[in-house]
């Protein structure tokens, strides 16, 4: 048995751990980083990065199945289903090295590939070596939910984590979950060729704004997904290639099942307890700080701190968490600015408050400004002028956005900094953007929260009628 003292000791090798290790090693602490599974965490191996790959080769073979309007002959796309994950992997295998053992070991990290578990409120064995450290920090992210659903134990089903090593194509793909990873890989299947029902227990998209999920949900039923919504799943039962689902209102035959109705942090078997760590389903307990409230040595990051479960998220908090670890600063994690997407074709992303919720906390002080894509003239000219961007803002700032649209991921992200830094609209309204551009509509929003008190207001037109008159 070997014995290391360090002063920082993290547990899960995804976004969050890595960053943490990253930057904790290159600014002079001793670092070990543990992780059982494989380097990167799931959405490496088999969420973001995966789901993504796919969704770019169904995307390819959609393309192709339009451009009449523009004088290109639509034709039927020949699919190699197995092609498609091999290119899966291949995204996955090219950024791999980004989050190696090697990689880090390089920046002067410990890399310790075992489970690991606390044996006391300052040490934990991984293997056969025991580590004591000033502090911890629990990154060890989530994994599916899978629910107790009658007959799910003796019937086939897919998570996100097995769906990628899939190489022959589901004639039929039976989704549980109309959230985003279940409507990304709906969309996905459907567009290489599969069937795909989409079965969900409340609304499809519950969390994202009624009015522009509706609008999407549409758009994907109009590709042939068959969404249905406020159906509890009561049953499931079947073999390979012959599944059936029962729900409250109906019945739902395919070939293959996918469960993806969330997920659930991992905090079995890390001794949590005899940490002395408070915790419970959702995570564990932890302040603004992201400091466990009964072991001050005890960080979580990511997932396991029980709040928004993104990616981004992890990194975000890996910083707050430095700040507070390496120099002793008080740090604080935010949500208001925190972003998320759905990543389908057109997109679906949100950042700070949706109308709904906007509305309930100001009142007569919101104002919602819409800019719609049919109106941007990139949009037009590619043909894609669907969707349309939703701002709210209360004197003068932004206090959400949501955008319905192509690569609404990428275009969310002005709005994420303009709520972080408290950025004026008439900033956005005053910057110079390249032309054409979609980025333009988010210039157009801003511009249009100014327009009525400028254009509709006799006071100005008054003045400007004098300056033209009196001024040379």
């Amino acid at each position: 048995m070997s014995h290391i003292d360090c002063d920082i000791c993290i547990i899960g090798a995804g976004s969050g751990g890595l960053s943490v290790a990253a930057g904790a090693a290159q600014m002079g602490a001793r670092v070990v980083l543990i992780e059982k599974g494989e380097m990167g965490g799931d959405c490496l191996n088999s969420g973001c990065v995966p789901s993504k790959a796919m969704l770019a080769a169904a995307k390819q073979a959609h393309a192709m199945t339009k451009g009449a309007e523009m004088g290109i002959t639509p034709t039927a796309p020949e699919i190699d289903f197995a092609a498609v994950k091999d290119h899966v992997a291949r995204s996955i295998a090219t950024i791999a090295p980004v989050d190696s053992q090697e990689r880090y070991e390089g920046f002067g990290v410990t890399v310790i590939r075992e489970h690991a578990c606390f044996t006391s409120p300052d040490e934990l064995r991984a293997g056969d070596t025991t580590v004591k450290a000033r502090r911890f920090v629990l990154a060890t992210g989530s994994r599916p939910l899978v629910p107790p659903i009658d007959g799910i134990e003796e019937t086939p089903f897919l998570t996100n984590e097995t769906i990628f090593d899939l190489r022959e194509k589901p004639d039929h793909l039976l989704i549980i979950g109309g959230g985003p990873i279940g409507l990304e890989m709906a969309q996905a299947h459907r567009r290489l060729g599969c069937e795909v029902t989409v079965i969900e227990g409340a609304r499809a998209l519950g969390k994202d704004d009624p009015e522009l999920a509706g609008q999407l949900l549409s758009m994907l039923r109009e590709e042939g997904i068959r969404i249905e919504e406020q159906a509890k799943v009561t049953r499931v039962s079947g073999k390979a290639g012959a599944i059936r689902v029962e729900t409250e209102t109906g019945a739902f035959e395919g070939t293959h099942l996918l469960i993806a109705v969330g997920r659930e942090v991992v905090t079995d078997g890390l001794g949590l307890d005899v940490a002395h760590v408070k915790h419970g389903p959702k995570g564990i307990a932890v302040g603004a700080d992201l400091r466990s409230e009964t072991n001050r040595r005890v960080y979580a990051v990511g997932d396991a701190a029980g709040g928004l479960m993104f990616t981004h998220v992890a990194g975000y908090h890996a910083g707050v968490i430095i700040r507070s670890m390496l120099f002793g600063l008080p740090s604080k994690a935010k949500t208001a600015h925190i972003p998320w997407a759905t990543y389908t074709d057109p997109g679906l992303a949100q950042v700070g408050l949706t109308e709904a919720e906007a509305r309930e906390r100001h009142g007569d002080a919101l104002k919602v400004i819409r800019a719609r894509f049919d109106e941007n003239d990139r949009a037009i000219a590619e043909g894609r002028t669907e969707g349309m961007l939703k701002l709210m803002a209360v004197k003068g700032r932004p206090v959400g956005a949501t955008i319905l649209g192509p690569e609404a991921g990428d275009l969310i992200g002005v709005w994420a900094i303009a709520i972080a830094s408290g950025t004026k609209l008439s900033k956005i309204a005053g910057a110079v953007l390249p032309y054409p551009s979609r980025g333009e509509i988010n210039k157009r929003a801003a511009g249009n929260y100014f327009s009525a008190s400028l254009f509709d207001n006799e006071w100005v037109k008054t003045a400007v009628r004098a300056v033209q008159r009196w001024v040379p």
